[in-house]
């Protein structure tokens, strides 16, 4: 205001010499036209410094808020201060699109319209074998060169997703990889990965599964119907007779062998796994193991050389905690497959020794006819045979591993299979030392 009043004062003593120093009414428009260029002037005045303040800041020394000029500084303070206010909230909110497509398990990449990555996740370049940082702005086409993603993406087709197999950068491990593109914006692309591996060797499991079933099932039940077909309708001498009834018998235990193998895989998988509150001593588990071998190579019409481990007192043997039909079930199938596979005359030696972790061994090492390397990641498998004929030579179902490696996770354990062609097998078991505990101990 005191700026405002001088200059008032300032334009009327200046007027009133003038309008004297000219005698008349020329001497007061003389004197009002100084007022008006002298207000013009300082108005002059405020606008350079508005606008060198817009040139240098916002943030800077703020110029006097007087007049139109001040208003027009508040004005633009406050849309200042609201663009940054919407600006901070849109970084923050990308910021947090961003965060969430990289927590995604799936990849995601986004390409331009001319198809070069604008911006990728972590998976994203984890399934391609890309760097985020390095790639960008690069040709998706120049990094992922395979025929078929080519083709899909020049066809413009993307309704279905593209399968195709990607090789990581450091393992060089094949692996399947479902791709599939959105289109967005003006011709810009959206990209997204999915390791399907794991589901497409699962569903190849479950159909080798289904077959297998199928056919363990339908071989002795075509035996059965045409042992059935030929008591019915010839006439059979009671030893005949005496001889199918006995082939038929054969297949149904069969059958019953392998309904009661599955059933056993599905108590394990849908049972919780033991605890630790029942522990059991692991003398008498071997000493079960011990007999039953016995008498299977006795059946089978085989002198084999069996070596179990003994004890100077049963206590030594110490305790396991788990469940005591489970881990009857996983020893007993190694031993019984050992006895099995060993041609007469062989060797079978069952180990159980305790290791300087704490952790204990049980081990079978026969000196059978082994396993190709080929074979062994897959041994475990339901119905997994390295040889049909031999294993059904011998009674085998092709689910004893099965449930020996699912009765081996439920107990914390590692299963290790060790195979030469032609000098025998070694299988074992290593269990940790939070499941056992030394004689005495509590």
């Amino acid at each position: 205001m005191w700026t405002r009043s001088l200059i008032f004062l300032a334009a009327q003593l200046l007027g009133a010499g003038m309008g004297f120093a000219l005698h008349g009414a020329w001497g007061a428009v003389a004197g009002a036209a100084a007022v008006v260029w002298l207000w013009f002037l300082v108005d002059l005045m405020r606008a350079g410094r508005v606008l060198r303040w817009l040139r240098d800041a916002p943030p800077g020394a703020v110029p006097a808020r007087v007049g139109v000029w001040g208003e027009a500084v508040d004005r633009v303070q406050r849309l200042v201060r609201l663009h940054e206010q919407h600006a901070s909230e849109s970084r923050q909110r990308l910021g947090d699109m961003l965060d969430a497509l990289q927590a995604t398990p799936n990849g995601v990449l986004l390409l331009d319209d001319k198809s070069r990555i604008v911006w990728c996740n972590h998976n994203a370049a984890l399934h391609l074998s890309i760097d985020a940082q390095r790639d960008a702005e690069q040709f998706i086409g120049n990094l992922l060169r395979d025929p078929d993603f080519a083709a899909y993406l020049a066809g413009g087709d993307w309704l279905r997703e593209l399968v195709i197999t990607t090789y990581g950068q450091s393992d060089g491990r094949a692996a399947r990889m479902s791709i599939q593109l959105c289109a967005y914006g003006a011709g810009q692309k959206l990209m997204l990965t999915r390791d399907v591996t794991a589901a497409e060797q699962a569903e190849a499991m479950r159909r080798d599964f289904v077959a297998n079933v199928s056919h363990e099932i339908r071989t002795p039940l075509t035996v059965l119907a045409g042992f059935v077909e030929t008591l019915q309708t010839l006439p059979l001498e009671a030893q005949e007779q005496s001889r199918y009834l006995a082939l038929m018998a054969q297949q149904a235990q069969r059958m019953q062998r392998v309904v009661e193998g599955l059933l056993a895989l599905s108590r394990l998988e849908a049972s919780p796994p033991p605890g630790l509150a029942q522990w059991l001593p692991v003398a008498p588990l071997l000493e079960r193991c011990e007999q039953e071998a016995t008498a299977l190579a006795a059946v089978m019409g085989r002198q084999h050389v069996l070596r179990f481990p003994r004890f100077s007192a049963p206590e030594d043997a110490g305790e396991i905690a788990g469940g005591a039909a489970e881990l009857h079930s996983a020893l007993s199938n190694l031993v019984g497959n050992a006895v099995r596979y060993t041609p007469a005359d062989g060797s079978i030696e069952v180990q159980w020794a305790w290791q300087p972790d704490g952790d204990a061994v049980f081990s079978v090492r026969d000196t059978g006819p082994g396993i190709e390397a080929e074979h062994l990641p897959r041994v475990t498998e339901r119905f997994y045979r390295v040889d049909r004929s031999r294993s059904r030579d011998t009674g085998g179902t092709g689910l004893g591993l099965a449930i020996v490696k699912h009765v081996v996770q439920r107990h914390g354990a590692q299963l290790v299979v060790e195979s030469t062609p032609g000098r025998g097998s070694n299988f074992s078991i290593r269990f940790p030392a939070l499941r056992l505990r030394r004689a005495g101990s509590c």
